[in-house]
């Protein structure tokens, strides 16, 4: 079982399943009709008419929240992304009649460097030998059933997987970018240009000059409908009430802490005497006492002042053994914290420099010396680091064979049983600054004594803050009549203002969002929202996540089409205005023919160089992007001067100065080569963005999250 569960941790083949098919829809029945259905009869998805049924979905669905502790509906969204990728290419994959087996299989799990060099599935000669790895998983099926259940998936992931790849291969084959293809991409990337310019900036033209109707900017947003299409949302406004403890609450949990701390006399309804009841200062038994009156348990563990973080840190460190201090503030809680021990020096922190060899534990595959060339090396490392010019970190971070060398080789601050015994040994015997060699089972190391503290064993008495039970119901009576009075007025806005409750508006709320701005996991304020019988206008008040109540309002259903002026008025009409102020600038200026002329008819203007500009990437250096510019330069000769060129971000006059062409190739075929593995990285997704945009899909996923 340690080898599988190695197999599942680390194996190319599975990374590759977790990246591209996560959870295998292909099996268990979602094609076949064989799964279970005793849930709802309404697939939650219907993709080209294959259904995806809500019980394996379901199933999906809890395996990812029990795997990646992920919230509910954005478990349900990476299921569905993945559901609708497997099954768009596996209806693909049918169609073209392509199938994958053992030798796909085969092919794939061989390789894997961690399952190839695995000795368990190696044969007699040290190869690795599939049919020693199938042996093994025919002994799972008998040995242990379950996780051969749990292959089984994997398997049918990993054919998946070989599916795209094939799949990915043959579109691969049958393109293929010509001589002069690569020759015009090799130029583009290469080829840059210098020139000068004049940028007249869009401001420069005053706003009150350009006049932009209602009528333009819906016929703007007509022309460009795939850009401002709109899926179904809905607006809101709230008021929040949010529960948190009055400064009389914080009183009350410091005075009930404080009480704790000394002895004090208690009346006993049962004996009718009083009795004495011990405080924290005099109590023998700590950890009954925390038990009794904290809320989280009594804690043994000794603890460096580090991991105090707080403000109160030095102060607990110099207490006597057996003092209490507090109450004090520490984050979400007041605490009473008692002394019960301290070690001096108990906390260590060092740097090193590992000098490991050939058969040491852990070491590279690429170590080759010897135990005794790496003690060589380390004794020579030891007298650089003693120099007094010497910097250790920047040694560390030239000769140290260890994960450390990256940080300049310091450790942190541990403890006696975090390191080996001679390294420990070592440090807690010597003084902060001390350089020494040290061996381990490890390697040599060359250790620098940076820094030691004391260990503390602390026992704290917690309080969380939190509000009281009479602060609790003033903030559901506050909103519950905040509520009330709204829907009697029938005037949010106004009964709010009566009350000098702030406002908050969240627009464009889509029928799968949960996480709201000042709203967070509010699943059931949206499905509220997107229910058939809520009504614009309609009130109600929901639970906030961290405690008290938001009042909401529901103030605009916006259909699924072309988004409104309101919603996009502001940014189409700086998109209107920008080309009517291009147009006035270039009437303005249509009679200068040159830079000189220009900057002599505006002072505020000037002329600004653009040096070894590409088209690959078409920004000038202080102004941004620009294509259009750029584009215009290329094409032009050299000393020529173009017209007003209309840019993203001014209107601009360009002489081009030099067009510097890079020397050709003798052959472009590795360019071509390397040129098409760029674009195959990207093919996959770009595949399944052009499957996906043809496909029928029915979205079930808000009649069951």
């Amino acid at each position: 079982m340690a080898i599988l569960g190695k197999i599942r941790q680390r194996s190319i083949f599975l990374i590759i399943v977790i990246g591209m098919a996560l959870f295998a829809f292909v099996i268990s029945g979602v094609f076949d009709g064989n799964s279970a259905n005793s849930g709802p009869t309404e697939p939650i998805a219907l993709i080209n008419d294959d259904e995806i049924e809500i019980d394996f979905f379901r199933q999906m669905v809890d395996q990812t929240q029990r795997n990646y502790n992920y919230s509910t509906l954005k478990s349900v969204n990476l299921v569905w992304n993945q559901a609708l990728r497997n099954t768009i290419f596996e209806q693909e994959f049918e169609k073209l009649g392509i199938d994958a087996g053992r030798d796909q299989l085969e092919q794939i799990i061989s390789s894997d460097d961690n399952v190839i060099n695995n000795p368990s599935f190696q044969n007699e000669a040290g190869f690795f030998d599939f049919g020693v790895f199938t042996d093994y998983i025919a002994e799972l099926k008998v040995q242990n059933p379950t996780a051969y259940e749990n292959w089984k998936f994997q398997e049918q992931s990993i054919i998946g997987v070989a599916k795209q790849r094939i799949y990915l291969d043959l579109i691969m084959s049958s393109t293929r970018m010509t001589e002069s293809e690569a020759k015009t991409d090799y130029h583009l990337e290469n080829d840059n240009v210098n020139f000068k310019y004049v940028k007249i900036p869009y401001d420069s033209v005053e706003d009150s000059l350009v006049k932009i109707t209602d009528a333009e900017i819906k016929n703007y947003i007509s022309d460009n409908a795939s850009k401002y299409k709109r899926e179904e949302s809905r607006n809101i406004q709230f008021v929040s009430f949010e529960d948190t403890p009055t400064e009389d609450d914080l009183a009350m949990i410091r005075l009930k802490l404080d009480g704790l701390k000394s002895e004090r006399i208690a009346y006993n309804d049962v004996s009718k005497l009083t009795d004495t009841i011990e405080g924290f200062s005099q109590t023998k038994n700590v950890s009954d006492f925390v038990d009794q009156y904290s809320e989280t348990p009594f804690d043994s563990i000794y603890k460096p002042k580090g991991a105090f973080n707080n403000e109160y840190a030095n102060i607990l460190f110099e207490m006597k053994k057996g003092e209490v201090f507090g109450p004090y503030r520490d984050g979400n809680a007041f605490k009473i914290s008692k002394l019960l021990d301290i070690k001096k020096n108990a906390s260590l922190r060092a740097s090193h420099i590992l000098i490991s060899y050939e058969g040491a534990t852990r070491a590279s595959e690429n170590i080759t010396r010897s135990k005794s060339e790496a003690k060589k090396e380390a004794n020579r490392i030891y007298r650089l680091a003693r120099r007094t010019s010497s910097d250790f970190e920047e040694l560390a971070r030239q000769y140290s064979d260890g994960p450390t060398r990256l940080r300049g080789g310091d450790l942190g601050f541990f403890k006696e049983g975090e390191m080996a015994t001679e390294f420990y040994n070592y440090v807690n015997k010597n003084r902060v600054g001390r350089v020494g060699v040290v061996e381990t089972e490890f390697g040599f190391h060359v250790i620098k004594v940076t820094d030691k503290d004391d260990l503390a064993l602390i026992a704290d008495v917690v309080a969380s803050v939190i509000p009281s039970e009479k602060t609790s119901n003033e903030v559901f009576r506050k909103a519950t009549q905040f509520e009330m009075d709204s829907n009697n007025s029938n005037d949010f806005s106004i009964t709010a203002k009566n009350n000098n409750y702030k406002i908050r508006p969240v627009k464009q709320i889509n029928i799968l969002e949960e996480n709201l701005p000042g709203l967070p996991n509010q699943r059931n304020l949206v499905r509220w929202l997107f229910e058939d019988k809520t009504r614009v206008g309609d009130i109600k008040r929901f639970t906030l996540n961290g405690g008290g109540y938001a009042v909401v309002q529901l103030t605009e259903k916006i259909k699924a089409g072309l988004a409104s002026v309101n919603e996009v008025g502001f940014e189409v009409k700086k998109i209107l205005s920008k080309n009517k102020k291009a147009r006035i600038i270039q009437d303005l200026y249509k009679d200068k023919n040159s830079l000189e002329k220009l900057i002599e008819s505006d002072g505020k203007l000037s002329i600004e160089n653009a040096t070894a500009v590409n088209q690959k990437n078409p920004t000038i250096a202080g102004e941004g992007n620009e294509p259009k510019v750029i584009g215009t330069a290329f094409a032009m000769n050299e000393n020529e001067i173009s017209t007003l060129i209309e840019g993203e971000n001014g209107v601009y006059k360009v002489v081009l100065i030099k067009k510097n062409k890079v020397s050709e190739l003798e052959d472009y075929s590795l360019y071509s080569k390397q040129m098409q593995q760029k674009a195959k990285s990207r093919l996959l997704e770009n595949i399944f963005s052009a499957l996906e945009s043809v496909s029928e899909i029915k979205d079930n996923r808000a009649l069951y999250y």
